[in-house]
């Protein structure tokens, strides 16, 4: 089965076509700049040759038929038609509380997601066109929907409610949804997997560090809290949102700065966290080498990003009851040595003893950092979101064609 899995944003599409006899990418690349002047599609080949292509690409419609042309392609691509493509996964940002797996796409589906775009206003609309346009283009192809926030759906109502009145939740669905579900589930899985252990048994700690940034607590394979919340600006301090934040601080922001509800959102979505605290970058190693040069800025933002990973990573083994497994994934988590080594110092009282040597060699690859004394295995874990996509998509279209529904 060859499944092409999409990942549609406001401005870009992201693909990548998998063969699921051996798992492996067949090809991959995505559009930027969609709608805009300047856009264009990298490809990159079954043999790994990098190719780009620039043209104005005026809608997700456009862009698919794009990519679809370019898998089809003589020269380029890896199709020797469309009918190849047995089915077609998408990664959608929002399922409320409708979802809690993924499920195959048909019109009650995509109603939900219709509804769901209040929760999600900038990802469900590009998500949703994204569908439309695959039906328009081979519509007999299946699709499936993976959602970011049904992983989080086994949260229990204590850990996901607010303390605000109960008719706002009733009225507008105001609580913790959490979101990175498919990458806490996929690395949660596969560092078991590694090391041979139950699932089932086991209390995990999951770090996705990237440029946006969540932490999970995963008991005996459910997610029994996370750091983000309503939004994915709650939790830990990001590239460029705020993290958790007194709401006192925004409302006396908004007086004082006269700040309405547009420039506000992005205040605290764009302009903040560590670019914000640092004036340098969002990127991490931008800020790591300002460290090095004596930036006082960059060395307390970067002391203030592991403080609150270390505080998640304490709360939630003191929620779980003990703590198993910690995992770092996600582009800061797989690659910044530093960053793992300040937010594990000091946890050793609960059985986290990290192994500098180990952990300052490791960049981008599975690997156990931890002490061989070590209680809790501390390990890096390279994220595949859209292999879990990929996965859940095959087992979905073989189930309804056993079952016919």
């Amino acid at each position: 089965m060859k499944i092409l899995v999409l990942n549609c944003g406001s401005s870009s599409i992201k693909y990548q076509l998998f063969n699921m006899a051996d798992r492996k990418v067949v090809s991959k690349g995505g559009i930027e700049k969609l709608g805009m002047k300047g856009s264009f599609l990298k490809h990159t080949r079954e043999d790994g040759q990098v190719v780009i292509f620039e043209g104005e690409i005026i809608d997700h419609k456009a862009g698919i038929e794009y990519i679809l042309g370019v898998l089809t392609s003589v020269k380029h691509g890896c199709l020797k038609n469309l009918e190849e493509i047995d089915a077609v996964g998408h990664r959608v940002v929002h399922g409320g509380e409708k979802f809690k797996s993924s499920v195959f796409i048909d019109e009650e589906v995509k109603a939900e997601l219709e509804r769901n775009i209040a929760l999600a206003p900038l990802h469900n609309p590009p998500n949703l066109k994204g569908i439309t346009a695959i039906e328009e283009l081979i519509p007999e192809v299946p699709q499936v929907s993976v959602f970011d926030t049904a992983f989080h759906q086994t949260m229990e109502p204590f850990a996901y409610m607010y303390g605000i009145p109960n008719i706002l939740y009733k009225k507008y669905g105001i609580r913790r949804y959490g979101f990175h579900g498919t990458s806490h589930r996929y690395v949660s899985e596969r560092v078991c997997e590694i090391l041979n252990r139950d699932i089932k048994t086991q209390k995990i700690i999951t770090c996705h560090l990237g440029n946006g940034a969540s932490i999970a607590a995963v008991k005996n394979g459910k997610s029994m809290d996370t750091s983000m919340g309503f939004t994915p600006i709650e939790g830990l301090i990001m590239g460029t949102r705020s993290g958790d934040l007194d709401i006192g601080a925004v409302t006396f922001i908004m007086d004082k700065e006269e700040l309405g509800l547009r420039s506000l959102n992005a205040l605290f979505n764009k302009h903040s966290g560590m670019l914000g605290l640092t004036g340098i970058s969002s990127d991490m190693r931008e800020i790591e080498k300002a460290r090095e040069s004596g930036n006082e800025k960059a060395a307390l933002a970067l002391d203030m990003y592991n403080y609150r990973v270390k505080k998640y990573i304490g709360a939630y083994a003191a929620a779980m009851g003990g703590l198993d497994i910690l995992v770092f994934t996600g582009g800061i988590g797989e690659n910044a040595d530093t960053t793992r080594q300040g937010s594990a110092e000091g946890l050793e009282y609960m059985g986290v003893e990290l192994d500098v040597e180990k952990n300052r060699a490791v960049h981008g690859t599975e690997a156990e950092i931890s002490l061989d004394s070590s209680r809790v295995k501390v390990m890096v874990v390279p994220t595949n979101e859209e292999l879990m996509i990929a996965l859940d998509t095959e087992q979905i279209v073989l189930e309804r064609s056993i079952t016919g529904r």
